[in-house]
């Protein structure tokens, strides 16, 4: 049976409507149940890890309502040593479990799987907190100054930008310029990217630009595509990752249920679409291209010889609390299920505003921030344009026109602005009730950077 999802969707933290009919009530549950194993996983124990009681108050509220009750009625089985969450949802069927990799997070197992017998190795990420900033932490902040300083004063009362927030991190030229955490949060604490992470996929698919390993103007390298008179052969990569592939998909905004709550294979679940418009006319906003893109990029890079790591590359930009899940048959779900701290996101924002340079090394081409910040082909009809991956804040009042991010859901935000060498990330708890206004927030923070010139690259 093929679940038409009901309720508001998403297309990074901007809503999109979008009404079907009720899920049947077994396989909302099982989602749910798939929902908690997963969430309480990655919440345990990617970064700094969570205590129970702060996974109930922040992860399992404010979800989507069709499963909320289910989620919240729903007990979780913690099993320490084995680093598994189960989650019974029927008496005649296995739980729901969720595994916990270490390097790449939690594996959801699809409804009706059992999990392995044989113990799974558990690799850690390596530990560079006391490298110098930004591969560590020492020396991440600018000097504490007496009193409060003007990106202090502007951000004080973070209640009038609407939603719940987390974490407020303010890098300017190259540096901590202002720093907060609420909730139990502190810098190592790793949240869902939400769609940011679509963000991170680019960035990955850039890096490969760099080494040659992959021509995004070319079609996609997805085999299922192949066969003689399929006209989704002649999409590109470049389609997939601007939201312009033409494809269709079971709901506007593609929330992909099957695959993040369901336990279903990436590529099982993405490449049964069909085309209903010709590539590069119409904008549609859907998880599906982007998992589509990262499968043509996985593709590319083994005929390179080379596997798709995302751990390998954060770990290169001190990203060593970001974890990029994937799911049983190990690829990767980098639409959305992505957990990271907000000194990791400010890392991925210092990436862009050096322009592609770490450390003196290229790590992405040196025109990639104008390719995925240029609103090539169709766009959406809102306030914020899009580039390849980036959402673009161009029309917004107060803010320069440089400014991009990676936006997502429940109001997770990483937003640069290179002619003011400022990064801007946020992190919240976001319902559909209540979310921030990201336009107004980063117009407080260049307001206040006006006003603020504390902050020299000598300083």
């Amino acid at each position: 049976m093929l679940w038409l999802v009901g309720a508001a969707l998403f297309a990074g933290a901007v809503p999109a409507a979008a009404q079907a009919p009720k899920p049947d009530a077994e396989l909302a549950r099982a989602w749910a149940a798939g929902y908690r194993a997963a969430f309480t996983c990655s919440s345990l124990w990617n970064g700094a890890g969570k205590p129970i009681e702060a996974i109930e108050r922040d992860e399992l509220t404010g979800i989507y309502p069709e499963i909320e009750a289910d989620v919240r009625a729903l007990k979780a089985e913690v099993d320490e040593g084995a680093k598994r969450v189960s989650v019974t949802w029927r008496d005649d069927m296995p739980p729901r479990i969720a595994e916990w990799s270490g390097r790449e997070g939690c594996v959801t197992l699809p409804i009706g799987a059992q999990p392995a017998e044989a113990a799974r190795p558990v690799e850690r990420r390596p530990d560079l907190d006391a490298q110098p900033w930004p591969m560590g932490d020492k020396d991440a902040r600018w000097p504490v100054s007496k009193g409060q300083t003007k990106f202090e004063q502007a951000t004080a009362d973070m209640a009038r930008f609407g939603g719940r927030t987390s974490s407020l991190l303010i890098v300017k030229n190259g540096r901590i310029a202002h720093e907060r955490y609420w909730g139990g949060h502190d810098i190592h604490t790793a949240q869902r990217t939400f769609s940011v992470a679509k963000s991170m996929a680019v960035t990955l698919i850039g890096h490969a630009v760099e080494q040659r390993r992959i021509d995004v103007t070319k079609p996609a390298m997805i085999a299922e595509w192949q066969t003689p008179g399929d006209p989704r052969a002649a999409i590109t990569t470049e389609q997939l990752m601007r939201m312009a592939s033409g494809l269709t998909s079971d709901t506007a905004g593609n929330r992909s249920d099957a695959i993040y709550m369901g336990g279903a294979s990436v590529r099982q679940w993405t490449t049964q679409w069909p085309m209903l418009n010709p590539p590069n006319s119409r904008y549609r906003y859907a998880n599906n291209d982007t998992l589509l893109a990262t499968l043509s990029l996985k593709a590319a890079l083994e005929k390179a010889g080379a596997p798709l790591d995302p751990a390998a590359f954060f770990d290169r930009l001190g990203m060593t609390r970001t974890f990029a899940e994937h799911d049983k048959n190990g690829d990767y779900i980098l639409s959305s299920q992505v957990w990271t701290s907000a000194r990791d996101l400010a890392r991925l924002g210092l990436l862009y505003q050096n322009d592609g340079m770490w450390r003196g090394e290229r790590l992405l081409p040196e025109s990639w921030r104008r390719f995925v910040t240029t609103p090539s082909g169709p766009q959406p009809d809102r306030d914020f344009g899009y580039g390849a991956g980036f959402w673009l804040l161009a029309k917004s009042e107060g803010v320069p026109a440089d400014a991009f991010g990676g936006f997502g859901n429940r109001g997770q935000y990483m937003v640069v602005i290179p002619s003011r060498d400022l990064v801007i990330v946020r992190q919240g708890y976001d319902d559909g009730k209540v979310r921030l206004d990201i336009a107004k927030l980063v117009a407080a923070v260049v307001a206040a950077d006006d006003d603020d010139r504390r902050y020299s690259k000598g300083g």
